[in-house]
């Protein structure tokens, strides 16, 4: 027999580097992990579409949705996410923290599941809120990501939101803002769940009246300190509309040793993650098959542009003679 040509020793060698592609080892190596609580703040001003999504506008939720899933998806295998959603004054537990490799198909389920209809109150305490999420991480010994526009409703009284009674720092993460930083009208919806238009100035309040009125409301037309003590006239204001409330989130982020941080794509939000939460070192795997199987892969495909540039007299020639 005489020696094999060039083409049987490459295929040959293909053959050979895709079996090892199908028994290459999993080497071990050490890698950081972290461990998360992700809380969705589902009140109605997350239905605001002041984001868009293939070219059609997406709401806050959906997007916060999207990015989610794409942060879990980019986390190192060993990570672990829970999650949990914001309404009215409280943060309720959905799941705690599961692994994010063997556990994503759930995981990515019950993210894309969240739905505003899911709330059971229409205030939206934000700082509340946070203050009870960081009670759920804290005995979860997970880092929070809290993402909420931090639109107060109804607002803040002229004291400003109360103290925080935890310690400060000692839960670490995100306060991750949502929204637009141009006012935008809120989707209003019947007791059915259809979409019936916007909200107006007259269906929300526009003013907190308890506690002790702001500074300066004696100038207020028809201002008596006892009788009327925030004036006359009907409260008149933009909370009818939604932007991201900035100042109010970084405010918060302080308060409580937060991090703020605006809503971006995932691999920007996976950044800001492992710039602020605590990595959990794991005992991590490597797979060493996409190697040898990209290197089948250019062996192959170099046989074939071998074969194409052989077959390039024989192309020409046939060329030559449909012309004629």
């Amino acid at each position: 027999m005489g020696r094999p040509d060039a083409r049987t020793l490459v295929l040959a060698a293909a053959f050979l580097l895709a079996l090892a592609a199908i028994v290459a080892p999993q080497l071990q190596r050490p890698t950081d992990a972290y461990r998360l609580l992700a809380v969705v703040d589902i009140t109605g001003s997350m239905n605001v579409r002041d984001y868009s999504f293939e070219g059609r506008p997406a709401s806050r939720l959906d997007t916060v949705k999207r990015t989610l899933s794409g942060l879990a998806a980019r986390l190192p295998c060993g990570s672990r996410m829970g999650l949990g959603i914001f309404t009215e004054r409280r943060t309720y537990l959905l799941f705690e923290p599961v692994e994010v490799c063997a556990d994503f198909a759930p995981l990515e389920g019950a993210i894309g599941a969240l739905n505003w209809r899911m709330a059971w109150e229409g205030d939206s305490y934000i700082y509340s809120g946070l203050y009870s999420a960081i009670d759920l991480a804290g005995p979860l010994d997970a880092d929070l990501l809290f993402f909420t526009d931090g639109q107060e409703a109804p607002p803040l009284s002229a004291s400003g939101a109360p103290a925080f009674s935890g310690e400060r720092g000692k839960v670490r993460g995100l306060v991750v803002g949502v929204g637009g930083i141009e006012p935008a009208p809120i989707p209003k919806f019947d007791r059915d769940g259809r979409e019936i238009g916007f909200y107006a100035m007259t269906d929300v309040p526009q003013e907190n009246r308890h506690g002790l009125p702001p500074t300066g409301s004696e100038q207020r037309e028809g201002w008596h300190p006892r009788n009327a003590p925030w004036g006359a006239d009907e409260a008149a204001g933009q909370e009818h509309l939604s932007a991201v409330r900035t100042d109010h989130l970084k405010d918060l982020a302080e308060t409580t040793g937060l991090t703020y941080a605006p809503l971006s794509d995932a691999g920007t939000l996976a950044a800001e993650v492992e710039a602020s939460a605590r990595p959990h070192p794991v005992a991590g795997t490597m797979d060493t098959s996409p190697l040898p199987a990209a290197l089948a892969l250019l062996l192959l495909a170099g046989l074939y542009l071998a074969q194409l540039w052989d077959r390039r007299p024989l192309f020409l020639r046939n060329r030559r003679i449909s012309a004629s």
